[in-house]
């Protein structure tokens, strides 16, 4: 790992990419063949053939069936390097993510990740500064996506989103994408009935968030950490004091945010306006 966050490179993406080539050819598939099969672009099909892309579970599976390859792919995916894309100092958070029975988010920067549109996620690293090159900004966008398989994967688990009306409002990567993106938290907040999303309105002039975002979580073992990320750098938070702290603050966010179902409302309203 780079000190600047960067993955460092790694042949475990490639030894992959060498598997799945091998069984495609065996079928007698093109890319483009078997990205209609899977669902997914040619392009990710042939990024992740030449070891630039990490397959995410719904690509190793859905690959695994059209190929007769399931369980050959699914063995080959446990070499992978476990989340390349993510800077050193949020793999810790990364890891209790996966295994979190509560999760927290306030943000008022741009979309949480966990919610975000490939074409959102894309626009951001490719607008990073310093500019990434293309092989960078791929796996970066690969890890976000790949990390969304919790709200898929975790029924269970409580996730709790509030997000400030501005970052909705400020069109990041033009208005398609945008329409997109409204869509995408418009069916979440529809279908998932463990995912609350709720929005601080621009009218709220003071709350409980002015010092920035917050991410809270808590295990299985019922304890709760807290995570707090800068420009170039992350803190992983366990004292008990400070997390009491972000804890009442969040709970204040909560009440002084819109409701689920108003918040709804101005979803809707922001995608009628596109």
């Amino acid at each position: 790992m780079s000190g600047n966050g960067e993955p460092e490179s790694t042949d475990s993406l490639k030894q992959f990419g060498a598997v799945l080539k091998a069984f495609r050819e065996r079928a007698e598939m093109t890319q483009e063949a078997l990205a209609r099969r899977v669902q997914f672009s040619p392009a990710t099909v042939a990024s992740i053939e030449q070891g630039r892309r990490l397959p995410p579970p719904r690509f190793i599976e859905r690959a695994g069936e059209v190929l007769d390859a399931l369980g050959v792919l699914k063995a080959a995916a446990q070499y992978l390097s476990r989340q390349p894309g993510l800077a050193a100092w949020f793999r810790q958070w990364a890891e209790l993510e996966e295994q979190a029975i509560s999760l927290y988010t306030y943000e008022c920067r741009l979309i949480p990740g966990l919610l975000q549109t490939e074409a959102y996620a894309r626009t951001l690293f490719d607008e990073r500064v310093p500019p990434l090159t293309d092989e960078e900004s791929e796996t970066q966008v690969t890890a976000r996506l790949a990390r969304q398989e919790l709200l898929r994967t975790r029924p269970n688990t409580a996730f709790s989103f509030i997000v400030d009306e501005h970052v909705l409002q400020r069109r990041t990567g033009g208005v398609e994408t945008s329409r997109v993106l409204l869509d995408h938290l418009l069916e979440y907040t529809a279908k998932r009935r463990n995912v609350e999303f709720q929005i601080m309105p621009l009218q709220r002039g003071v709350h409980a968030g002015l010092d920035g975002p917050i991410r809270l979580l808590e295990t299985p073992e019922i304890q709760w950490f807290a995570y707090s990320e800068g420009q170039e750098s992350g803190q992983f938070v366990s004292d008990p004091k400070t997390i009491s702290t972000l804890h009442m603050r969040y709970a204040k966010l909560r009440s002084q945010a819109l409701t689920p179902e108003d918040s709804r409302s101005l979803l809707k309203q922001m995608r009628g306006a596109l």
